[in-house]
């Protein structure tokens, strides 16, 4: 198996969580672990932990139960596994955490055991203006969306956008043009919850749950509410432009991100769990955190979005903000760069690269996938209305959303076809593939 590095500058005192994170090589470690297990053997995986490394007490979560799960991975005496995925997050005393990885290193039984790091939202927070010498144009031999002529783009300037019916990021897209709404398909969408009494997602929320301790779904940030509104918005608004890719999707809203916009990798195992037993077609993850040029992907998600692929869900995640483009541009952050997770690039309205966004100069799984709208992107706000947001966090669900109108139309399709339908319909851009992966995102 492989393990997380073991340092002692990440691990010391076990944390009071949520506020007491422990830092190390500019990420921040809650002082557990999350732990895979071999699905046909996974008993004897907790045991050997339990005998050598004196883990806390372990709680199972099955299916959708989900009921107690923020309580149980804010106790310090509990270890929580969620039995469909094989997965556990481990509770360990300071001083047995060498025995741990120690274990886990020797047991075949164990998957992979990495450290549970905190994970963040990911919209943009800088200026919102970009920088000017950024706006390579798009191909000139194609057109992007059909009003955009061939002299305007091969002159290579950025379309006018007339946001009067739709957004700039649905058009260009072409969900306009798309008769597919997404009927039937569930999309899950884990981040900081939803305002459930926001009149344009009235009928259409099947299922809530909060995996934030002391929190309810309720979105105190507003992140989680603009992300599922560009992912399933409604046709017809109750004011504005038509926001949402797919209409008549079924919405999985998750609050695995805390009101202040923080979580951890246990609250996101609890989410995907969740959602894969609920049935979720994809499930569309704004927030990471991220890594060192070089750095490997976590083989824990990596191997946890293979088990949800196996059971029909695609997983999609923003691919970060961290970049100041032209000068500095960073790696794809975590859990993007994982190869079974759909890492997302953002694009301004030049259908360019935001100055924020990410790319894939670490190898090994670390690669953009797609590039999607995420420059001013109008969707929905706590409190019934609206605002405008930026960030590869609002390009992603637009590519939840695309996939929610790809299994409308493919329904037996494997969430491996989902993703390879979804990159091979991309219209391809002048930028480089590290930049925007197979180019920008279009609705079937």
């Amino acid at each position: 198996m492989a393990n997380g590095p073991m340092d002692g500058r990440a691990f010391g005192e076990q944390p009071n969580r949520p506020n007491g994170s422990v830092r190390g090589h500019g990420a921040e470690y809650t002082g557990r672990y999350v732990v895979l297990l071999d699905p046909s053997n996974q008993e004897s995986g907790i045991n050997a932990l339990r005998s050598s490394a004196d883990i806390a007490s372990v709680e199972r979560v099955r299916g959708t139960e989900a009921g107690n799960v923020a309580e149980l991975l804010d106790r310090p005496d509990v270890s929580v596994l969620f039995e469909d995925l094989n997965a556990a997050v481990v509770e360990v005393r300071p001083e047995q955490r060498h025995a741990l990885v120690t274990t886990a290193e020797a047991e075949p039984s164990i998957i992979a055991a990495e450290p549970e790091r905190m994970v963040y939202a990911l919209p943009i927070t800088a200026p919102q203006q970009a920088p000017t010498e950024y706006f390579p144009a798009y191909r000139s031999d194609e057109d992007v969306v059909a009003r955009h002529t061939r002299t305007e783009i091969a002159a290579g300037q950025g379309p006018t956008w007339i946001e009067e019916k739709w957004t700039w990021g649905l058009q260009a897209i072409r969900a306009n043009l798309s008769h597919l709404t997404g009927r039937g398909v569930k999309i899950a969408v884990l981040d900081t919850g939803v305002d459930t009494d926001h009149p344009d997602f009235a009928g259409r929320i099947e299922a809530t749950e909060s995996f934030v301790p002391g929190e309810t779904v309720k979105d105190g940030h507003g992140h989680g509410t603009h992300c599922i509104g560009t992912a399933a918005g409604p046709a017809g608004p109750r004011q504005g432009p038509r926001y949402g890719v797919a209409p008549e999707a079924q919405i999985l809203a998750g609050k695995v991100l805390s009101n202040a916009g923080t979580g951890t990798d246990g609250q996101i195992l609890a989410g995907i769990a969740w959602a894969v037993a609920h049935g979720a077609r994809v499930i569309s993850m704004s927030l990471g955190a991220g890594v060192r040029l070089g750095e490997l992907f976590p083989q824990t998600y990596e191997i946890l979005a293979q088990r949800a692929l196996e059971r029909g869900t695609v997983i999609v995640a923003a691919a970060g903000n961290e970049s100041q483009r032209p000068q500095v541009i960073q790696p794809v952050g975590r859990p993007a760069n994982c190869p079974s997770i759909l890492a997302v690039a953002a694009l301004d309205k030049a259908i360019a690269p935001t100055f924020f966004s990410n790319a894939g100069i670490n190898g090994q799984g670390g690669e953009i996938d797609i590039a999607a709208p995420g420059w001013q992107v109008h969707s929905a706000a706590p409190g019934g209305g609206y605002q405008p947001m930026s960030g590869t966090s609002m390009a992603t669900p637009h590519v939840a959303g695309v996939i929610a109108l790809l299994a409308q139309a493919n329904p037996n399709a494997s969430a491996a076809d989902l993703m390879a339908g979804l990159k091979s319909g991309a219209f391809p851009l002048m930028q480089p593939v590290r930049d925007v992966g197979a180019g920008l995102l279009q609705a079937p």
